[in-house]
């Protein structure tokens, strides 16, 4: 079973998304103990990068921040690694194609699986040109997430079947931000989902409240956040690991029935 699917096997499972090295490792890795200990059942590594097309103004910035930082990939992978010590919940990254060519397709995947990480997500790699990646991701044991828009269409059955991990279903149109209405019907494209693969499917992109989070996964099986949490680490900065453990349990809280 891929390591993914565990995220999924007691309840609508909640994701949480960090950006990597905003402001710095040390907060990143107290914020992702926060999240676990606070319910996270998933835990979303974000990579930076210096043009991160799919992302809002909000993880934009926490990337910039990132990288003027100095945060590097290998930074990152060495920081996994020391978090892999205690944090037991299934992990992935998030990043963009360019990283992963720019470090080697091989090398990257080798040394994320070294790194304990059991997922990839490239938001700027299509379907139909995953192959660039997928063969060496199962070879080091990581699983592929295809992601599903409203635009898909009748594209979704085919991605529904080659799912790997779980399928990353985007709410809206546009990039990633809080947003305050989730106005898309995304029951159609979940029945869909679930006629062809018995993939978990989680809904991500706008998410930024406990009522928002239930409605979500009340249609699928799980939710994600993102920008809401990079939006807490942005205020607090360092002291950002206590507020965002306490907004993570609000999310979960309001999962926990469904």
């Amino acid at each position: 079973m891929s390591n993914l699917y565990k995220a999924f096997d007691h309840g609508k499972a909640f994701i949480g998304f960090i950006t990597c090295g905003d402001p710095d490792l040390e907060t990143t890795g107290k914020c992702v103990r926060e999240m676990v200990k606070n319910g996270a059942d998933l835990i979303e590594l974000g990579i930076p990068f210096s043009d991160p097309t799919a992302e809002g103004p909000v993880i934009m910035d926490a990337d910039k921040r990132a990288l003027d930082g100095g945060v590097t990939t290998d930074d990152i992978f060495a920081f996994t690694k020391e978090l892999r010590k205690d944090v037991k919940v299934p992990m992935l990254y998030m990043t963009y194609a360019n990283v992963v060519f720019h470090y080697g397709v091989e090398e990257f995947c080798t040394k994320a699986e070294e790194a304990g990480i059991d997922g990839l997500i490239l938001p700027d790699v299509p379907f139909e040109e995953k192959a660039d990646f997928e063969a060496v991701c199962q070879k080091h044991n990581i699983d592929l997430v295809s992601m599903i828009a409203p635009t898909s269409e009748n594209r979704i059955a085919m991605i529904a079947k080659e799912a790997k991990g779980f399928l990353y279903v985007v709410s809206s149109l546009g990039v990633t931000g809080t947003r305050t209405n989730i106005s898309t019907d995304l029951r159609p494209m979940i029945e869909t989902i679930r006629a062809n693969t018995d993939v978990p499917c989680a809904i991500g992109f706008g998410i930024s409240n406990p009522e928002q989070c239930r409605n979500m996964a009340s249609i699928a099986d799980g939710a994600i956040v993102g920008s809401g949490i990079v939006k807490i680490v942005a205020k607090y900065g360092k002291d950002s690991a206590g507020p965002v453990g306490e907004f993570v349990k609000s999310m979960k809280d309001a999962i926990r029935d469904l």
